[in-house]
């Protein structure tokens, strides 16, 4: 049985906002446009120059949003998926807070977590707090926090951990692969892991 509500998904398609579990920490969850997102860094209260990330089924849903370079594709079938997010070209410029010219992008693990955006399409995947507020790890508990009704939680534990770590990739004339692969945060992938898979990839 589905544990995505048709109270949820037309929540979110009405622009409001979802908390859901991710492998991680509790998602805060609205789709990727501009009153869905006055709501949720409202809700978060949370600076606009604060970008947040998109959270997907799969790097292909992406795609209406972000270039996918082949070696975007690469990388995340190399490691464990939902430990990494990349940060690439959008598809014109999208909404500050999602980036503008460059978006942040995470396949998700979670099952939860993947039946709400196969339902909806890419969702934002900041984590469900305040913004300088420690992040509970129930996401009823979480969504409570924020004052969120029960039908705008999907409900579940997390288990905390280390968070994905970041990759950003550009476009490069000069590199032979024709793009860089930067680490911008380092999280459950180790930075070693990263490198070496660059070397050989090469």
């Amino acid at each position: 049985m589905s544990i995505i509500t048709d109270e949820l998904i037309d929540n979110l398609n009405s622009n409001g906002v979802v908390v859901y579990p991710t492998s991680t920490l509790p998602g805060l969850g609205c789709l990727p446009r501009k009153a869905a997102l006055d709501n949720l860094y409202a809700l978060k209260k949370r600076p606009a120059s604060q970008p947040v990330s998109l959270g997907v089924a799969d790097i292909e849903q992406a795609n209406e949003l972000v270039e996918v370079p082949i070696i975007a594709i690469d990388i995340l079938q190399r490691f464990p998926q939902g430990s990494l997010t990349l940060i690439l070209d959008a598809k014109g410029e999208l909404d500050e807070r999602l980036g503008g010219k460059r978006v942040a992008v995470r396949v998700l693990s979670d099952l939860r977590a993947l039946e709400l955006v196969n339902a909806v399409g890419p969702i934002t995947a900041t984590s469900a707090n305040h913004s300088g507020v420690e992040p509970l790890y129930d996401t009823k508990l979480a969504g409570q926090e924020l004052g969120l009704e029960d039908d705008c939680i999907v409900e579940g534990d997390c288990p905390g951990g280390a968070p994905s770590t970041i990759l950003s990739i550009e476009k490069s004339d000069t590199d032979s692969l024709g793009f860089t692969v930067s680490i911008m945060r380092e999280g459950v992938i180790p930075r070693i892991d990263v490198e070496t898979w660059m070397r050989n990839y090469r």
